[in-house]
């Protein structure tokens, strides 16, 4: 395979101000995760001690906080859409959920049904709505998205009393270069200040792309550039665990061949405040495959939530500062998986 010839790194001169934003970041990449090591230990979650083994490791309090385990209903969109939410909400009350993130607020064929009664109805069931994906963008002039209906979409959010309102698409908006990704974070800015406004804080949920390397910049990784550039009071961050694990697979090397190791913890560590959701989602260690992993229930997989989670709770102040999302994008069976992935993470206790 043919390499592109290796790059200088991002230099003060090319843009002083974002080198001097992205110099704590480089400096992590290139320690490799080394504060997550010492939580982590010296595998990566490909490596990491089985499910078994870590629910078996120590008998201290829960590694989850009370009251701070959700779902993203996405996983559930099969039973949404032909049952309804009533009795989606019923099982998963019934499972020891906490919280709901919405993919939507339709139900399909089981009829309609207004915001007004769909906040009721979580919150009959014990369920608190915390947060939901929308779309960031479309050629659509009339979509159900931020660009184009930010104020409907806002309107939305506040009607079920959302502290959270997110979006799972990328910023590749404009492409993937460094200028591309600066003029979408300016519109992520924009809609943070909104939902800030409201009362809501704006967040954007990773795949592992984000973690790839910029197209004009290949020594600049465009997460960092997200991170940069976006306000810390206006943008927040909603990691998807797996697909950051799978950008450590897939980019921990730049275009020519060069080591860019990094540690998706570190990210956490480093700025914890703009971190308030996660998704949980697992995933089988599988060098042979695109991705590197092939997605799981969680709890059947090879990343080690019981060091992920105590390692951010851990923190001075953090132990309920978070939200913990189950997902799975195509369960085998999605009450199966609700219903499993809430007993393994439940069963998790903190090393003694």
């Amino acid at each position: 395979m043919s390499r592109t010839p290796r790059t200088s790194r991002w230099s003060k001169a090319d843009d002083p101000e974002l080198a001097h934003r992205l110099s704590r970041r480089n400096m992590l990449g290139v320690a490799a995760g080394a504060t997550a090591a010492a939580l982590l230990g010296a595998a990566a979650p490909a490596q990491a001690s089985t499910p078994a083994a870590a629910t078996a490791a120590g008998r201290g309090r829960p590694v989850l906080p009370p009251g701070r385990l959700g779902i993203q209903l996405y996983s559930l969109r099969d039973k949404v859409s032909t049952l309804g939410f009533a009795p989606v909400f019923a099982e998963l009350q019934k499972y020891g959920y906490d919280e709901v993130e919405f993919a939507g607020y339709t139900q399909g064929s089981a009829g309609p049904i207004t915001l007004a009664q769909l906040k009721r109805l979580a919150r009959n069931h014990g369920l608190n709505p915390i947060g939901s994906h929308v779309g960031y963008y479309s050629d659509d002039p009339n979509a159900y998205t931020f660009a184009q209906n930010l104020t409907k979409v806002l309107d939305d959010a506040q009607a079920l009393g959302l502290k959270h309102i997110g979006t799972a698409s990328g910023p590749f908006r404009y492409g993937s270069t460094v200028d591309a990704w600066k003029r979408a974070a300016e519109e992520f800015n924009t809609y943070g200040a909104a939902a800030k406004a409201r009362g809501m804080k704006f967040y954007q949920h990773n795949h592992s792309e984000e973690f790839s390397f910029a197209t004009d910049r290949p020594d600049v990784r465009l997460y960092d550039v997200l991170l940069a550039e976006t306000d810390p009071d206006l943008v927040y961050l909603e990691m998807d665990i797996y697909w950051a694990y799978v950008g450590q697979f897939r980019f921990s090397r730049r275009p020519d061949g060069t080591p860019a190791p990094f540690e998706p913890l570190d990210y956490v560590l480093d700025q914890p405040d703009r971190y308030p959701l996660f998704h949980v989602k697992d995933g089988v260690s599988d060098p042979s495959v695109e991705h590197g992993y092939r997605m799981a229930d969680v709890g059947d997989g090879d990343i080690d939530y019981q060091r992920f989670i105590s390692g951010v709770t851990r923190l001075r102040g953090h132990r309920l500062a978070h939200h913990w999302q189950a997902e799975h994008d195509n369960p085998a069976e999605s009450f199966a998986f609700a219903r499993k992935s809430s007993a393994h993470l439940h069963s998790l206790r903190e090393k003694c």
